[in-house]
């Protein structure tokens, strides 16, 4: 055979096996997330990380209760349905020491490890091995309307007291014009309004269990919290309380409907954006409010991306989950949707950045908070677990959705606080007996 026809032949076999490695290293991942403002721009640009590397996003995209009951089932009974998920402070540690996540050291030198800010990336490690990278972090505190405020001869002080807050919100509820002196979480689920419940506990002096593991829900403690909570809302807070998440209060605020609202630092970068809000100019911050004590009354929270240990694409899911949370994609969200609206709480780079401290007044006060949260000294008395707003052990996430049904059925007046508090003691007791944390 003439050589040149030989080559020819060796070529159109090379071309042919290479479309075909293509094909095969062209893959469809499916990635669970929730349907916050960060997770919807990151679902906008990920076309461009498609254009690099040729590959898919299916993208499944729920409200936060609903994904994290699909996530858990699916991770639990090791259901394969998902190849990138989207998950928390809370189920990182648990599920990682459980096996059920891809360890993520291997993101190579130019991820840039120590540039995660320390007590968010320590937050996902379980001995030694790092489990999710971090979207965004956030802490708690107090967003209000200085506009109302100086109509009103109010000041906010950089700490206030919920004695202050009870005072602000009762003289600026306006219900004829639709203007509530504060809103806050109803919506009932252990990430909805008991990750604002659980701040308000620890303030108020209480906790979740003493340190035999007994549930201390009904004591004193919660029930002048969620006391203080039923009559708040009651008095001044927007109607249809038990429907409002996250998402909801950050809706009504940025509309002009909330004189305060007490939630996450990452909500900031929205209710600060003149695109997504009608108050950005009349908006001013403060740290989260403190009763008894200041341990865990602002708490600690990382929307993370972790890889199942049963996807079998875990190398697309990592070049994924390296370019999501990179500081190349932060610099591309400033960039592309502006610098206010730059996934938060994450990286010290972005705090380091001229860019993002002029788009965001926020951040310092952000990034104190974040790095003030402490899941190890979070009550006035010691306790036997970790966790600002969430008790780290498996169980508490049936236990919390459990109790946030009762106190959601204590602010809609479908039971008294005493009544939801005993119901809810005598469930979560049931609970640690069967799990064998008390006799």
């Amino acid at each position: 055979m003439p050589i040149r026809k030989l080559c020819g032949i060796l070529a159109a076999a090379t071309a042919a096996s290479a479309l075909t490695a293509g094909a095969a290293l062209s893959e469809e991942i499916t990635v669970a997330t929730v349907n916050n403002g960060d997770m919807i721009i990151m679902q906008k640009l990920s076309s461009e990380w498609e254009k690099a590397t040729g590959n898919k996003v299916n993208w499944v995209v729920l409200e936060e209760n609903v994904l994290r009951e699909r996530v858990t089932t699916d991770i639990a009974t090791k259901g394969g349905q998902f190849d990138v998920l989207t998950i928390g402070g809370y189920e990182t540690p648990i599920w990682g020491k459980a096996g059920w996540l891809t360890p993520l050291n291997d993101l190579g030198a130019d991820y840039d490890y120590d540039d995660l800010i320390a007590p968010v990336r320590a937050g996902l490690t379980v001995d030694g091995n790092l489990y999710a990278v971090p979207f965004y972090a956030e802490s708690s505190f107090t967003l209000y309307r200085k506009d109302l405020f100086d109509a009103a001869g109010l000041k906010m002080p950089e700490q206030p007291t919920y004695d202050q807050i009870t005072e602000f919100a009762d003289k600026l509820t306006d219900k004829s014009k639709e203007q509530y002196g504060l809103c806050l979480r109803g919506k009932p689920g252990w990430g909805e309004n008991m990750a604002f419940v659980g701040t308000l506990i620890n303030t108020f002096g209480g906790s979740w269990f003493n340190m035999d593991w007994k549930p201390q829900i009904n004591s004193d403690a919660w029930k002048k919290a969620i006391g203080w909570y039923v009559d708040t809302m009651k008095k001044d807070g927007p109607p249809g309380i038990s429907s409002n998440g996250f998402n909801e209060n950050q809706t009504l605020f940025a509309s002009g409907h909330c004189a305060m609202w007490i939630d996450a630092t990452s909500a900031a970068g929205r209710v600060y954006d003149p695109k997504q809000s009608k108050v950005a100019d009349k908006v001013a911050f403060a740290k989260a409010p403190v009763a008894v004590t200041p341990n865990g009354s602002a708490w600690g929270w990382a929307w993370s991306l972790a890889i199942p240990a049963s996807t079998k694409k875990a190398d697309t899911a990592k070049s994924f989950v390296k370019w999501a949370t990179s500081k190349a994609y932060i610099q591309r969200v400033g960039e592309t949707e502006g610098w206010v609206a730059a996934p938060p709480g994450t990286r010290k780079s972005t705090y380091a950045s001229a860019d993002y401290q002029k788009a965001a007044p926020f951040a310092a006060t952000v990034l104190a908070a974040i790095e003030s949260a402490d899941p190890t000294k979070q009550t006035k008395d010691p306790v036997p677990y970790t966790g600002i707003q969430f008790v780290a052990i498996p169980e508490f996430q049936g236990i919390g959705t459990t109790v946030g049904q009762a106190v959601a059925a204590a602010v809609t007046g479908e039971q008294s606080v005493d009544d939801a508090l005993n119901g809810a003691q005598a469930s979560v007791e049931n609970t640690m007996k069967e799990a064998g944390y008390i006799k």
